[in-house]
């Protein structure tokens, strides 16, 4: 920093010339600039007059009412440059205006508030220690250098876009797996028709390190100026007499339109299905393979899925005959008759069963537990 102060030197005081200015928020601010543009290894002499102190809210509503906002923003400026009003009393004003007056204020470094209710409400203006000076640029300097980085963008896009359509524009073709021990001269002697068919350009017939051959087009002169889509124009007309002829003398299996640059680097190369019948082409027309994932055995254990595996399979067998038991078994109308059935089968059977006395006399009464147990299992647990 710098203050302009009264040397005080004489020959028995050297004055102020060793005195050092006490640092304040201004000193601090420029020194963390100072070392973040030494961080960042910027050059703060190249970007002081592209600086905007504003934001793109207070930009963007000053360009809606210029006149306006220039108004207010002398009114601001006159209030920053005097040390002794601390305060800013606006005049009644729509919302839209408060909120320029909020973003301005906010822009200088002081705090506003809005004060009383419709339609006085109105914007004060404080000033506080986070206050240190109103900025350097007023905010049509600052609209105009936005304006201009904005055109500038907007220029620097179109060259690209205009130097991408350059470099993917076609200016040669490439022949994929050329006949073995085809030459440049042969090559040269069969396509001189088609070649020598576009006046202007002329053509260039290289080799490249992956065995495939380039015919670059390029000006015939050095004087003749032909745009980079004028030479894609002419390649995509002579384009189906070269294939076509390619194809007949058997030069090559393919011929595509390609991007060249100077160093015959292949940038850009025309799409071509019949150009590649193998590899992933081939792969990628037939449907994907079901994945699997590769079986696996242990050796001297048994896999926990077997085990699980047998474990289902036998509850699985022992339900289905637990259900065709049940669909196999008659359901019987006169129990009593039944028993009987069976009590003369097994008789002539010579199988010694006796008869329950209950069953025939009612008198007799047998509490037993396995007589209860053979009448549920004849009866199929019914109850008459």
């Amino acid at each position: 920093m710098k203050q302009e102060m009264k040397c005080n030197a004489s020959k028995s005081s050297e004055g102020n010339t060793t005195k050092s200015l006490s640092c304040d928020d201004e000193c601090a601010r420029l020194e963390r600039n100072r070392k973040l543009a030494l961080a960042l290894n910027i050059d703060p002499a190249a970007h002081q007059d592209d600086h905007i102190p504003y934001s793109t809210e207070t930009l963007h509503m000053f360009r809606e009412s210029p006149k306006w906002s220039q108004a207010q923003e002398r009114e601001f400026r006159v209030f920053a440059g005097d040390e002794v009003e601390k305060r800013l009393r606006f005049k009644p004003m729509p919302p839209h205006q408060r909120s320029f007056l909020h973003a301005l204020a906010d822009d200088f470094g002081l705090d506003s508030e809005s004060m009383d209710p419709e339609p006085h409400r109105h914007v004060a203006v404080f000033k506080t220690p986070r206050f240190v000076m109103a900025p350097m640029k007023t905010l049509a300097e600052c609209v105009r250098i936005r304006l201009n980085a904005e055109a500038a963008a907007a220029s620097a896009i179109e060259e690209q876009r205009r130097l991408r359509s350059n470099n993917e524009a076609y200016n040669g073709f490439l022949l994929t797996h050329p006949r073995f021990g085809l030459t440049v001269e042969e090559i040269r002697s069969d396509l001189s028709a088609p070649l020598e068919a576009t006046p202007g350009l002329a053509f260039d017939i290289s080799f490249l390190p992956s065995e495939e051959i380039v015919i670059k087009g390029k000006p015939a002169t050095s004087s003749t100026n032909i745009s980079p889509s004028s030479i894609e124009a002419a390649v995509k007309v002579i384009k189906p007499t070269i294939a076509s002829t390619i194809s007949t003398r058997r030069l090559a299996s393919s011929c595509q339109l390609c991007t060249l640059d100077p160093s015959l680097n292949i940038l850009h190369r025309e799409i071509d299905p019949s150009a590649s019948t193998d590899g992933w082409s081939r792969v990628a027309a037939k449907a994907a393979a079901p994945r699997s994932a590769p079986k696996q055995e242990g050796v001297g254990e048994k896999s926990v899925y077997t085990v699980l595996g047998s474990r289902l399979k036998e509850a699985k067998k022992k339900k289905e005959a637990m259900e065709k038991a049940k669909a196999d078994e008659a359901v019987v109308d006169d129990w009593e008759e039944e028993v009987r059935k069976e009590e003369e089968l097994g008789g002539d059977s010579n199988k010694a069963v006796d008869p329950d006395p209950s069953l025939d006399d009612p008198s007799v009464s047998n509490n037993t537990d396995v007589d209860r147990l053979e009448v549920d299992v004849l009866t199929g647990g019914g109850s008459s």
